[in-house]
This record gives structure tokens, C-alpha cells and sequence, in this order.
């Protein structure tokens, strides 16, 4: 059976899934064999090897490819995987749920995200997360800088860019938007934008990511659809709640988040029919999200709050 006739027979035909089947399936594909996933689980290579295959056995169709040291999905097995992913999320979830386990777990979760994240999102956030899981304490570690999950400097990420470590589980939460704001003051004293064109004579606040010298933040600015030369930057600072505060105190205009900036009265957007920026948010952890209780209901938690960031924010 070909890999995308599985979608057919599952829509088609009951299959009676034995879930230790499934589990040996997930592990073995996320560790990359089956002497790793039977570590990750507590079980045994043979007693994993005889469940994949009688996983397949079931489905009719091969999931792996098996060469003399490593075992590679195949097309029907890649197609599988997504689905069993999500079969395991929300079995843990239900699991917590009907055992009130959520009540019960203790320990720390380390969460790195970006100082404005960190500021004006997760609060509330971690506070509606505290009252259903009191034992957890979350550690906040605000920092524009990537940290290295696979160091174990953090727990969680919460990024703008997929990680590149291929150990890392990472999830695409959805796409946001940012565009030009700048304070009504502001606008006020050096006049409206009207075209892409006047962003010539107009001050810019930055945030100096990753140490980012000011040429190089004034063409990536261009780039981006915002003609300006580095000598136009008044403001700079490597902490996105600083740059913020220089905006709304008037010394120019900023690239904000559309949530953000719509949030706070004294600003305005400051050239209205001009680019609008797109930047995802990704969800990032270690493969200790399978065997941690802790790590899955904080990263549950999180993988909700942000599809609606616009519910939890307090600036």
C-alpha cells in the first residue's frame, strides 16, 4: 500500500490500534532507533521491535526502512508520524485531565523567551497556568540571545525562528504581524507619513538583536521594506522593552507587533498603508517533552495561550 493510500483505509476501515503499538511507533521515529526508543520508554529493543511491526502488520504497510544501523521512515511512515504525534498529545492531555495528575506534579520548568515576551505576555499567562498546576514553579529567562536547549540552558523556548538542531522538537504556533508605530506626540511635532518615501525624514528607535551594528539593522530595515540609512537611528538597546519606552516617549518611530502597538493609546500607526512585517512563533523544547510530566503540561499550556496572544497581554 502506498503512503497516501493510509489516509484512505483510516478514513475507510476501523482499525483496532493497540496504543503500545503507537508508542513504540512515536519513540522509535523521534530517537531514530529502536535501541533509543526503548531507553526513552523503559522497555526493551525486542519487545519495540516486535510492536512496530505488528504495527505494520496491521496497517499493511511498511513504516520503516530498515538498513543494518539505522532505521529510516518511509513515505507512509512520514505520513503516519504527524498523526501519531498528535494521537500521544492528546492522550497525555487527557491522561492529566481525568487523573487531576496536573494538581500533583512539582518541579521547575525553565522558559527562555524574548524580554518583551517575557514582559508584556507570559505573566498572565503562567498565572492562569499556576492555579492548575500549583506545584510547578516556571523559571522566566528573558533574553533576545538563542539559548541552547540541547545544553539544557533552558526547558522551553519560545522563538521567531525554527531551530536548526535536529534533536529539538519544534512547533509552529502561527504567524504574527508588525508594522511601522510611533508615538501621537511624536507625529505631531515632525509630521504624518504618507508614502514609503517620507520614512526618509523621520528619527528610528531600534533593537539591536544579536549584536547587530547599526549599518547592518538599517539595511535589514531596507530590506524589509523600510528605506532609511543607519544615521536615522536616534535610539538603540539590546532589551525590545527599552526600545518600546523610547517610543512611546516620543524619540521616533519602531517597528511593534501589532498587538503591542494597538494596546497602547499614545501610539498610532505611523504609515498606514505601509509594509506589514510577518514573523512566526515557534514552540521549542527537548525530547524530554515524551517522558516529562512537568515539561508536557507547561509546553500544553503555552501552545494554547500563544494561538491567542491578544487575550493574555497587559502592557
Amino acid at each position: 500500500m502506498r503512503g497516501a493510500d493510509i489516509h484512505k483505509r483510516m478514513k475507510w476501515q476501523t482499525i483496532n490500534f493497540d496504543w503500545n503499538q503507537v508508542r513504540a511507533f512515536l519513540a522509535t521515529a523521534e530517537e531514530g532507533s529502536l535501541s533509543a526508543a526503548a531507553r526513552a520508554l523503559g522497555s526493551t529493543q525486542p519487545t519495540l521491535g516486535r510492536q512496530v511491526s505488528a504495527l505494520e502488520e496491521t496497517l499493511g504497510v511498511t513504516l520503516f526502512e530498515r538498513t543494518s544501523r539505522t532505521l529510516m521512515l518511509t513515505q507512509a511512515g512520514q505520513e503516519l508520524l504527524q498523526h501519531v504525534r498528535d494521537m500521544g498529545e492528546a492522550a497525555q492531555r487527557v491522561s492529566l485531565v481525568a487523573a487531576g495528575q496536573s494538581q500533583d506534579v512539582t518541579g521547575t520548568v525553565t522558559v527562555t523567551a524574548s524580554d518583551m515576551m517575557a514582559t508584556y505576555y507570559l505573566p498572565r499567562m503562567l498565572a492562569d497556568l499556576r492555579a492548575r498546576a500549583p506545584g510547578l514553579m516556571v523559571h522566566v529567562l528573558a533574553s533576545n540571545q538563542l539559548q541552547d536547549l540541547t545544553r539544557r540552558e533552558a526547558d522551553i523556548a519560545i522563538r521567531h525562528v525554527r531551530p536548526d538542531q535536529p534533536d529539538l522538537i519544534a512547533k509552529m504556533i502561527g504567524m504574527r504581524t508588525a508594522r511601522l508605530y510611533a508615538a501621537r506626540s511624536y507625529l505631531d511635532r515632525r509630521g504624518r507619513l504618507k508614502r514609503v518615501e517620507d520614512i526618509a525624514r523621520h528619527d528610528f528607535v531600534v533593537t539591536t538583536f544579536q549584536q547587530l551594528d547599526l549599518e547592518q539593522m538599517a539595511a535589514d530595515l531596507t530590506v524589509r521594506g523600510f528605506p532609511m540609512s543607519a544615521d536615522q537611528i536616534v535610539g538603540a538597546s539590546d532589551l525590545g522593552t527599552s526600545m518600546l519606552n523610547m517610543v512611546r516617549a516620543g524619540m521616533g518611530v519602531s517597528i511593534l507587533p501589532d498587538e503591542v502597538g494597538a494596546k497602547l493609546p499614545e501610539l498610532e500607526v505611523a504609515l498606514p498603508d505601509g509594509p506589514v512585517i510577518e514573523f512566526p512563533i515557534w514552540l521549542t523544547t527537548h525530547r524530554e517533552l515524551h517522558t516529562s510530566r512537568r515539561l508536557r503540561i507547561v509546553f500544553d499550556a503555552l501552545d494554547a495561550a500563544l494561538r491567542d496572544l491578544e487575550r493574555w497581554i497587559e502592557v
